[in-house]
């Protein structure tokens, strides 16, 4: 790769009445108002994606999250409804599935899980230059994922209560079959033998439906992450994509140099994510490589420092500094849902508003 490694932002969003804060059926009324073709329905109408183009700098990030999440807002209101960044919708809601075919067999197949899954999440695609460098990445990635969603935790509330974690979207997704961390693959070889094998059982629908927590993408030559929730502060959104592609650039370069990846066990993986899930920033999180409780702040200082050299090289050790100690002031998108949330007695509504806002 020549220079930096592309980068690029894929961002769910509720669709809310700016009333009641109650998801609206509107994403068809949406996209027809939008003059973005990066805007796109999801699983639900009730939701809507948008996406970033790939940049080189995290500053090109920020700039291209905010003005997709423009485009996105005003679209939203030409049809009566307003978008929030939140990962659940904290408010009761009754998804209703949008009108594709794809989405339909979903829902035939999986039942009250797709009909449920009104959830929103943060995808950061990094640029790779081979399935070689893309599978090393995956690898060598697995055991620092779950620090990602702790950091981005922003769906502390289901169905009209508090669910008792930071991360319930994280939850909820994990009822999807062939969700969650993997095994190491080993080569592109071994990934393409275990995405076929599962393919082949026809218990999932397609290769969309291939739902890790990080992936190879079929139709980009990146690395996708999809851990995360999506953020209520775009610049949280800046920070997980900096430190995603510093995991990348890591990993790669251990790969480069003969270094084996931790040969964690998936069983152990998928605590650290329940975990994740469950504490956000305000309980102990698993500290890679050995996954033994420790505060957040170790994790987070031992992540910084497992990419420094990455950060370094691609200009991006100060500003992500500087975003993660303004997140860890100010709390992410769950610290800030429960406090507004306790600050207006317990008015869900409030908390919508908020994020609105």
């Amino acid at each position: 790769m020549s220079g930096a490694r592309t980068v690029g932002v894929e961002e769910e969003f509720l669709l809310v009445d700016p009333e009641s804060g109650r998801p609206q059926a509107a994403a068809g009324s949406v996209l027809q108002a939008a003059d973005d073709e990066e805007l796109t329905a999801e699983l639900q109408r009730e939701q809507l994606e948008t996406g970033t183009r790939p940049c080189r700098t995290l500053e090109d990030v920020g700039r291209e999250l905010r003005r997709a999440r423009g485009g996105a807002r005003a679209a939203a209101r030409a049809a009566g409804v307003e978008i929030a960044a939140l990962g659940t919708s904290p408010v009761p809601a009754e998804p209703t599935v949008s009108p594709k075919r794809r989405y339909e067999r979903m829902v035939e197949w999986a039942g009250a899980i797709a009909a449920d899954q009104l959830t929103c999440g943060c995808h950061v695609h990094v640029g790779v230059a081979s399935e070689e460098e893309g599978v090393a990445a995956l690898d060598r990635m697995r055991p620092w994922l779950a620090t990602l969603l702790a950091l981005s935790a922003n769906s502390p509330f289901w169905k009209g209560r508090h669910s008792g974690y930071a991360s319930f979207r994280s939850q909820v997704w994990s009822q999807w079959p062939s969700a969650g961390p993997t095994e190491l693959f080993g080569s592109p070889a071994g990934y393409h033998a275990v995405t076929g094998a599962m393919l082949a059982t026809e218990t999932i629908l397609d290769d969309g439906m291939l739902y890790f927590d990080a992936r190879l993408s079929a139709h980009q030559p990146t690395v996708e992450v999809r851990v995360a929730d999506v953020c209520r502060d775009p610049d949280d959104a800046v920070l997980i994509a900096g430190l995603v592609r510093a995991l990348v650039d890591t990993a790669v370069r251990e790969w480069r140099a003969g270094q084996d990846p931790v040969p964690v066990r998936t069983e152990v993986l998928r605590l650290a994510s329940w975990q994740a899930g469950k504490s956000g920033l305000d309980g102990p999180l698993l500290l890679p490589p050995g996954l033994q409780p420790a505060q957040p702040v170790d994790v987070l200082n031992a992540l910084v420092k497992h990419v420094t050299p990455a950060l370094d090289e691609a200009g991006d050790l100060e500003l992500v500094g500087e975003l993660l100690t303004t997140l860890l002031g100010r709390g992410n998108g769950a610290a800030r849902q429960q406090e507004v949330f306790r600050r207006n007695d317990g008015d869900l509504r409030a908390v919508v508003v908020d994020a609105i806002a």
